[in-house]
C-alpha cells in the first residue's frame, strides 16, 4: 500500500476496512501517532527491509561538505548496514522484493545477521541466521544470502519478479 501514513491508517475504517496495516513504529512515533500502534511485531519473525533507519551521506572528495562531515559516522552502524547491503546485493534485491534483514553488532566484535525472503502472499518463506566478524560484514551478508538461496529463495524471488499473471 502506497501513500502517506494518515490515509493508510484510514484504511482501517469504513465499509472496505482492512484487517491490519503494518507500519514502522518509529515513523508513527515521529508523527505523534503512537496511539495507533496496537502491536510491535517481533523482529526475528518480521525483519525489516534491509538498511531501514540508516542515513547515508555522499559528498564530493575535497569539498567543504567532506570537510564538515569528516570524522562523523558510526563504524558499528556502518558494519551492520554493510552486512545487510551485501545480503541484498547477493540476492539481487531492491525495494520491490520481500527481503527482510536485521544485523546487530556485539561488544565481543561479532556481528549477527538474520534474514528472510517471503512470498508476497506469505505462503512460503525461508530464513537464515548467522554471525561473523564486525570487521568483515560483507562476508557475513554473502554467506547468509547463500544459505537463503540454498533453501529456495531464488524460486520465491523469481515469482515475485515475474509479478502476477496478466488478466485475460
Amino acid at each position: 500500500m502506497r501513500g502517506n501514513v494518515p490515509p493508510r491508517l484510514g484504511r482501517l475504517r469504513g465499509a472496505d476496512a482492512l484487517d491490519a496495516v503494518v507500519l514502522a513504529a518509529a515513523g508513527l512515533n515521529r508523527l505523534g501517532l503512537s496511539s495507533a500502534i496496537s502491536e510491535h511485531l517481533p523482529i526475528d519473525t518480521f525483519p525489516p527491509s534491509p538498511r531501514q533507519g540508516a542515513l547515508g551521506i555522499q559528498v564530493r572528495e575535497g569539498s567543504e561538505a567532506a570537510r564538515l562531515f569528516a570524522g562523523t559516522g558510526d563504524r558499528i552502524l556502518d558494519a551492520e548496514v554493510r552486512a545487510e547491503r551485501a545480503l541484498l546485493a547477493e540476492l539481487h534485491g531492491g525495494c520491490s522484493v520481500p527481503i527482510g534483514a536485521y544485523s546487530k553488532a556485539h561488544r565481543d566484535g561479532t556481528l549477527t545477521l538474520s534474514a528472510q525472503v517471503s512470498a508476497v502472499d506469505g505462503s512460503r518463506y525461508v530464513t537464515a541466521h548467522g554471525s561473523g566478524s564486525v570487521y568483515d560484514p560483507e562476508v557475513l551478508g554473502r554467506r547468509i544470502a547463500e544459505e537463503l538461496l540454498e533453501q529456495g529463495a531464488e524460486v520465491i524471488l523469481s515469482a515475485v519478479r515475474q509479478g502476477p499473471p496478466a488478466a485475460l
